[in-house]
């Protein structure tokens, strides 16, 4: 039988851990967001490059794409750098990260440009993943605004918002945002992005100790998706709020 942890006693099952979005953490990028959820702590930096890969010239269209790393303590024990070859979690994720941000992307817009964006996980407590994009988006919004400013594109070139975040079961209760404590004993464990428009982009859902149904997998929707609701109010409550000075 699976241990489980006792009930939370700092929050709500259904209520996230709390948030903050730092702009202009790393000033020298055209875009960059410090995010924390809880513990969790990722940096986001966006860098814009005036050309595409290879396979994409001459289309007319930009293209976004991510790449992620943990810092070696950024967990309870030291993990190697990876050098040279990345690893498949690593490159799950990075993936994971540009096809989230594409989808809030107009490529066409964007023009026959790069977006890059680079996640470095600081501190890992659980939902490193899901903060990576959120504090993305952030940043690949502040580096759209920087084009528009400088007159290099038309108009700002993402369409909406994008958040992601986690749910699982743990010990037959629902709970959203696991810290690393919950995700690791959770029955269910299961991530979840969406559009600010309400679309769904990815559902990554797994049975780690108990199978679940369809009743269970709705309310895990269900929960996320209130989840994402309000991070987005917070992501456009930090936009709101003016761009803090270079080393300010």
């Amino acid at each position: 039988m699976t241990d489980h942890p006792p009930l939370r006693a700092d929050r709500l099952p259904g209520q996230l851990r709390a948030v903050t979005f730092r702009r202009g953490a790393a000033p020298y990028a055209e875009g960059s967001c410090l995010v924390t959820a809880g513990r969790t702590t990722v940096l986001c930096t966006a860098t814009v490059q005036e050309e595409v890969p290879p396979w994409r010239r001459g289309a007319g269209a930009g293209w976004v794409t991510a790449e992620y790393a943990m810092l070696p303590r950024a967990t309870h024990t030291r993990t190697a750098r990876e050098r040279g070859k990345v690893g498949g979690r690593t490159q799950e994720i990075q993936r994971l990260v540009g096809r989230a941000l594409r989808a809030a992307a107009d490529l066409q817009g964007l023009g026959e440009r790069t977006v890059f964006i680079d996640c470095d996980v600081i501190i890992a407590d659980g939902g490193t993943r899901t903060a990576a994009i959120t504090g993305a988006a952030i940043a690949l919004h502040d580096a759209g605004t920087w084009l528009l400013r400088q007159g290099l594109v038309a108009a700002h070139p993402m369409r909406e918002l994008v958040a992601a975040t986690s749910v699982g079961i743990i010990g037959g209760e629902p709970r959203l945002d696991l810290e690393y404590h919950e995700d690791v004993c959770a029955d269910v464990d299961l991530n979840l992005v969406a559009l600010e428009s309400g679309g769904l982009v990815e559902v990554q859902g797994t049975a780690e100790h108990h199978s679940f149904t369809r009743p269970d997998l709705d309310l895990l929707l269900d929960l996320g998706m209130a989840g994402i609701t309000s991070l987005l109010s917070l992501q456009h409550a930090a936009l709101a709020e003016p761009m803090p000075p270079a080393f300010g």
